[in-house]
């Protein structure tokens, strides 16, 4: 997570939001408008559902923007099984799982659950996509070429 992810916290649930990771796919704001809405301020309101509410939009994010930790006993996110890439038509690679983004030396640099990684390459914040792919014209549906089952 970068430097600027904000807290937005009651009794049930935190719930942390990184600015840099955000690539405004919505799936908050269409899935839990009573807590996502992005023209108030604070645009998160942990109290306007039920943490478990809150816990399944947020797994629901594909850049992993948001995360949550629960107070209330509830589970955390498990990782999705088995871990997938998906490229979005005009978009960045969805990846889902258990991640490790590693630097070119093999360093971890984050363990994570949810990616939006660029495709388009114009990210200023690579390798997450930024949604730099809006305005250079990226176009690419993000179909598949030749799959060898697996095998490379």
């Amino acid at each position: 997570m970068s430097d600027k992810v904000r807290h937005y916290t009651n009794d049930a649930i935190d719930v942390t939001y990184d600015s840099l990771r955000c690539i405004h796919a919505e799936e908050c704001v269409k899935g839990l408008p009573s807590v996502f809405d992005s023209a108030r301020r604070p645009w998160i309101l942990p109290s306007g559902a039920n943490a478990e509410a809150i816990a399944a939009v947020i797994t629901k994010c594909p850049s992993g923007a948001l995360h949550f930790t629960r107070f209330d006993g509830g589970a955390p996110e498990e990782p999705s099984e088995p871990a997938t890439i998906v490229p979005t038509p005009c978009g960045p690679l969805y990846v889902r799982g258990r991640i490790q983004l590693q630097s070119a030396d093999g360093r971890a640099v984050i363990e994570e659950t949810r990616l939006a990684l660029c495709r388009c390459g114009k990210s200023g914040n690579k390798p997450f996509c930024d949604n730099s792919h809006l305005g250079v014209g990226f176009d690419d549906p993000g179909n598949l070429g030749r799959v060898n089952g697996g095998r490379g």
